[in-house]
């Protein structure tokens, strides 16, 4: 324990701020099931009983190397032209959609539910997305947030063509989706920063056409169904979604189109269609990392001396071997106090320094959290 203190003022402080960025690599081999048996069975895919999601992990989830990496579901709002009381889990799909628009969204000015935009421009009557999936990124990916401008989504959109008389087909057309404004973000989300995402490089119109939303803190993307329908608008799109969305099994029929994915499936059924329509994700994630740079001041005519009680004997100090030698001490530790004395912080030295009156050093002790 110190016996004398040195107070550290405003003028020997500094507060910063880092960005630490992480590349995230997600291949479609490891979302759409690398670890499907035999049977069908994916082990890295957990649905729950309620059916209103599943959790995708990067290995077998009942493995304890497995990491939990982001969580889909799919949902519609219940002014779509989707929404019957007659489709398969109706209501978990409205309440799905719903309670991703009161937390991304909000509310407007009569406590409605706004709905989810598809120029963000949340408060007009603008064209909106009213049938969509939802990937939710874990924490573990995107740590403080996903870093602006590295987000990339390739899904399937074409349609599925038979591999030379095969069992297995395979979907066509691979549309990029991208934060390419993400130098423009929106801040009108409860929720954070938010951008649009692209089916190429900015916005626009024709093949160039906001397909969905990226928030960056909540690390949630909001895709629009109709990015597997076609036509020149995205009533067109809801109308005429009859891009089969799975390309397995009896995948030509008609309840596996968009339309027909989303009312006459089941959550999990919609949700196996777009992870095997998924080609791969990338984005860079960011931490933020706060600090604290104190600057401890060592003067010529300080800490000459140790509180080591081995530092003298018979009241003299070993460490001189005569008696008009100059003090000598050995500086190992740097300790940071409250004002009450109370020890919070330590720091450790990578080799001891030799301090006597004739020299100074400042030493920089660096705190994150």
């Amino acid at each position: 324990m110190a016996s004398s203190f040195k107070e550290i003022g405003p003028q020997d402080s500094v507060s910063t701020k880092t960005m630490l960025h992480e590349a995230i690599p997600l291949t479609g081999t490891i979302i759409s099931g690398t670890y499907t048996d035999f049977a069908g069975t994916e082990h890295n895919v957990k649905t729950f009983s309620h059916g209103m999601f599943q959790s995708i992990y990067d290995y077998p989830y009942l493995s304890s190397s497995a990491n939990h990496v982001l969580d889909l579901t799919v949902g519609y709002s219940s002014v779509s032209k989707l929404s019957s009381s007659t489709n398969v889990q109706n209501d978990k799909k409205i309440n799905i959609y719903n309670q991703m628009a009161q937390m991304l969204v909000g509310f407007d000015v009569t406590g409605g539910v706004r709905r989810f935009d598809r120029d963000g421009n949340i408060a007009d009557g603008g064209e909106k997305m009213t049938d969509c999936f939802f990937v939710n990124f874990t924490r573990l990916l995107t740590k403080d947030e996903i870093k602006k401008g590295t987000f990339q989504m390739t899904v399937y959109t074409g349609s599925v063509v038979d591999s030379g008389g095969t069992t297995t087909p395979y979907p066509t057309g691979a549309m990029t989706i991208r934060d390419a404004d993400a130098g423009t973000y929106l801040v009108n989300s409860p929720v954070g920063e938010y951008t649009l995402l692209h089916t190429s490089s900015g916005g626009g119109t024709g093949s160039n056409v906001a397909v969905g939303l990226l928030y960056y803190q909540a690390g949630i993307a909001v895709i629009t169904s109709s990015v597997f329908g076609y036509g020149s608008t995205q009533t067109d799109q809801q109308a005429n979604g009859i891009i089969p969305l799975k390309f397995f099994g009896d995948q030509l029929s008609s309840s596996n189109s968009v339309s027909g994915s989303l009312t006459g499936s089941t959550i999990n059924n919609a949700c196996d269609g777009f992870r095997n329509r998924l080609k791969n994700v990338q984005f860079n994630n960011t931490t933020e990392l706060n600090s604290t740079i104190y600057f401890c001041r060592l003067t010529h005519n300080e800490f000459n001396y140790s509180a080591n009680p081995t530092y003298l004997s018979a009241s003299q100090i070993r460490v001189k071997n005569q008696a008009a030698d100059l003090p000598v001490s050995y500086i190992t530790t740097v300790g940071l106090y409250s004002t009450d004395n109370e020890l919070l912080a330590v720091g450790k030295l990578s080799e001891p320094l030799k301090k006597s009156p004739n020299n100074e050093f400042t030493l920089r002790v660096r705190l994150d959290y």
